[in-house]
């Protein structure tokens, strides 16, 4: 019992690093061959959007909203990458995965 409780804590370290990593950690997407690009952190949270003059047509602010949800999209796949990356091997060693169990039963932040 004492080897699992050793291991679940050392589980629990590895995690919460991870989680560390995704927090700090920035990436970018981009629509429109790179008139618009957004950066969020590795847990989806927009940090910035940057808009290129050439992407504003006061005629078309549509064509410009669009480019903007894309540009958000594809940097939220690269942070579901980064945390499928940083976080897989850990939840895969706990059995988890899709319909894995609750992990919030052993303490683990943001494992519910």
């Amino acid at each position: 019992m004492q080897q699992i409780m050793e291991q679940a804590q050392k589980m629990q370290q590895q995690l919460m690093a991870a989680q560390q990593e995704l927090t700090a950690a920035e990436v970018t997407g981009s629509a429109g061959g790179g008139l618009v690009t957004a950066v969020v952190s590795g847990t989806g949270e927009l940090k910035s959007v940057s808009i290129d003059p050439k992407a504003v047509d006061p005629e078309d602010t549509e064509t410009l909203s669009d480019l903007v949800v894309a540009a958000v999209r594809d940097a939220n796949r690269a942070a579901q990458e980064l945390q499928a990356e940083k976080m897989g091997p850990l939840t895969s060693a706990l059995g988890g995965g899709a319909g894995g169990p609750d992990l919030g039963g052993l303490g683990l932040p943001g494992m519910k």
